[in-house]
């Protein structure tokens, strides 16, 4: 009832920019925080980048300074801007998010089915 989607993903040269975006829809009453996170092959997944409802942001040390999460709270909507990529950026790229619906106004962690992005020479 509630989802994420993310789009924006692909194959970036080194060096170049990307930016992700993520939709929330469905039954939602309230969004808390949002995140990026992602997952290279063989590793485990990390946290990239988190955003309360209020604007505060935090980063990953690998992506300070290159990556900036932002968020539009009308439109539930997050996004990640990426600079600067490297190769080690190179992974599936998953948005998340504590919801609360207006079916049960339990807040429920919820992730999006994942983006890839690839950073070539």
């Amino acid at each position: 009832q509630v989802q994420l989607v993310e789009s924006g993903g692909g194959l970036v040269q080194f060096g170049g920019s990307l930016r992700l975006s993520c939709a929330a829809s469905g039954n939602i009453f309230s969004i808390y925080d949002m995140a990026w996170y992602r997952q290279a092959p063989g590793k485990q997944r990390e946290l990239v980048a988190k955003i309360t409802s209020q604007g505060t942001a935090n980063y990953a040390d690998a992506v300070k300074e290159r990556f900036t999460i932002s968020r539009d709270n009308a439109k539930k909507t997050v996004h990640l801007q990426m600079n600067s990529l490297k190769f080690e950026d190179t992974a599936v790229y998953f948005c998340n998010a504590f919801i609360t619906s207006t079916v049960d106004f339990v807040g429920q962690d919820t992730w999006g089915q994942g983006t890839q992005v690839t950073v070539s020479s």
